[in-house]
């Protein structure tokens, strides 16, 4: 693969569709953010919103994922009143790069490909961008920019990442497996629907 192709793919096909999903996206990790979780540590949960990178960056790639979810996070740290927490956006939007790599390894919901393969790629890269987002990035950034403790970001960086990874890999896994096969109906019914005609 060139590297032209593979920097499309992470770009995706940008349109309508794709920022009315992108801008949807955003306002609903947001509001997930804030109220779809289940707290686990000082300021982290098993969060609904994960949901967002892997639909998004399914249906339509890697880039429209980083934007809403970093836009999300801002937006959920405006509704949640918490300040403006730049270290965790920018961290969201690293961490929904990795989830959202999905063409560059052949995954292709639209045409109904996710296999076992591109299952477990998914999940190693879930978990490797969890840790580099939130174990790495994160307490580095909340560190340099709001002079925060690098012990308490560290541990909830822990926290994040792992609930994060474990919500990705546990809803995300199956939420691919359904989208593929819905449109791999889609697909099928279209292609009998023409052999009709």
């Amino acid at each position: 693969m060139t590297k032209e192709k593979k920097s499309k793919l992470i770009v995706g096909e940008w349109n309508t569709k794709t920022i009315v999903a992108v801008a949807i996206g955003a306002a609903l990790y947001g509001v997930l953010m804030v109220y779809g979780g289940i707290p686990i540590f000082s300021n982290t949960q098993l969060s609904a919103a994960m949901i967002v990178p892997v639909i998004v960056g399914g249906l339509f790639g890697t880039l429209p994922a980083v934007v809403s979810c970093a836009v999300g996070n801002v937006l959920a740290d405006l509704i949640g009143g918490w300040g403006m927490w730049f270290d965790w956006s920018i961290g969201n939007g690293v961490m929904a790069f990795f989830v959202a790599l999905l063409p560059l390894y052949g995954v292709r919901i639209k045409e109904g490909i996710f296999t076992v393969k591109q299952a477990v790629i998914y999940s190693v890269l879930c978990v490797v961008g969890n840790v580099v987002a939130f174990g790495l990035l994160t307490p580095v950034l909340s560190h340099f920019f709001y002079a925060a403790d690098l012990n308490v970001t560290l541990l909830q960086a822990l926290f994040a990442s792992a609930g994060n990874s474990l919500v990705l890999i546990v809803v995300g896994i199956p939420l691919l497996l359904l989208l593929a096969k819905r449109y791999a109906a889609k697909t099928n019914l279209t292609e009998d629907m023409s052999e009709e005609y």
